[in-house]
């Protein structure tokens, strides 16, 4: 089966879709199945299998930064390159957001299926409602991956949606090499934005161990605000963007891997790496965190936007590593069942069933013109 995985945003930026996107991809084409990912790129695309659209536009959304490429030039290159692949099937990431989805499902070349990842709000479906519900229907299959997801996509464009969890590619994480630290470590990472809680966990510090070691990974709006208000804290390292290798490596190495989000996050991908990569979770007590880590049995879930009650949990699991085993041993069994093996088939059921001819009631008779491409 020939499949297309289309991206509305910069395959070469760091970000949840782009790595389920790429994640998936390498598991389906190890299955033996031609994908090709189409996606804005800033840069050389990350594998030779990835056709870039062109450059993105970063773009505020749902209180970040989105980099996606809705200008004429970069639809032109996705309708070229869906020509020239003859793709089976094509599968539309966050569909709904303007660029390369929203032209695929416009043109709509072959049957599609749609994932819908975001939660919380979105501009474009309060101002775009009725234009967007006629866009979606377009779609064969719609899938979410947290009932956040779900809730979001149902208020504004309504329909049905199937079920299926964000996947992680296990081995990659498991048999990292750990990078190199001394101590116990404490990591961090994501946007530096509000919405990720960094500020938080900075608040926490005090009232931490002064050995320990703080990893701060990634960048964002408020990191030069963040970094001259804690610069005097000899344990904040701050490691700016990392590589896919790196951030593989320091999740092996970390004791600690803390999310402390205060909203908008509809699955945690993040902590499942962690998890697999063997560090204890210490999170925000987040809806679309729960459905990763089981309270008390994979993680220490705690109240958003409470530095003490993060303080508490982390000084919990750095004091006691019995307790700490128990969470990492509890939460590395967990990961593998969101396998992106196993995703990687679930989606390929729903590309047969979309791809199947629908069966036709008893007496009906085929034309001689039924069925003919253009």
């Amino acid at each position: 089966m020939r499949i297309g995985m289309v991206c509305p945003y910069s395959i070469s930026v760091p970000g949840g879709v782009q790595e389920q996107v790429l994640g998936l991809s390498r598991s389906l084409r190890a299955k033996g199945h031609p994908t090709r990912i189409l996606a804005p790129s800033d840069g050389p695309p990350p594998d030779g299998w990835v056709t870039p659209l062109g450059n993105s536009i970063p773009t505020a959304a749902n209180g970040s930064v989105a980099p996606i490429a809705p200008d004429p030039s970069a639809q032109l290159r996705l309708i070229r390159a869906v020509r020239d692949e003859g793709f089976d099937v094509l599968h539309l990431h966050e569909p709904m957001v303007p660029g390369a989805c929203m032209t695929a499902a416009l043109i709509k070349p072959t049957p599609l299926v749609g994932t819908f990842h975001a939660a919380g709000t979105s501009a474009s479906y309060q101002y775009l409602s009725p234009a967007l519900r006629w866009l979606a229907g377009r779609l064969d299959v719609r899938v979410v991956v947290s009932a956040e997801a779900e809730a979001l996509a149902v208020d504004h464009i309504g329909g049905t949606y199937e079920h299926l969890f964000n996947g992680i590619e296990i081995d990659r994480f498991a048999d990292a090499e750990p990078w190199p630290t001394e101590g116990r470590t404490l990591f961090f990472l994501g946007r530096h934005e509000p919405r990720k809680g960094l500020d938080v966990l900075l608040a926490a510090l005090p009232l931490l161990p002064a050995d320990i070691t703080v990893w701060i990974g990634s960048d964002g709006p408020d990191t030069e605000r963040l970094r001259v208000r804690h610069a005097g804290d000899p344990r904040i390292h701050w490691l700016g963007r990392l590589s896919d290798e790196e951030k593989r490596r320091r999740l092996k190495a970390a004791d600690i891997f803390c999310a402390p989000s205060l909203r908008g996050e509809s699955f945690g991908v993040v902590l499942l790496e962690a998890m697999a990569a063997g560090a204890a979770i210490v999170a925000s007590d987040l809806s679309g965190y729960r459905l990763v880590a089981r309270p008390d049995l994979d993680g220490l879930l705690v109240a958003p936007g409470d530095p003490q009650a993060l303080a508490d949990a982390l000084n919990l699991v750095l004091a006691d590593p019995v307790r700490r085993a128990e969470l990492v041993t509890s939460a590395t069994e967990r990961a593998t069942s969101f396998s992106m093996d196993q995703l990687a088939d679930h989606y390929l059921a729903l590309y047969e069933r979309v791809c199947s001819p629908a069966p036709q009631p008893r007496g009906w008779k085929r034309s001689r013109s039924a069925g003919r491409r253009p």
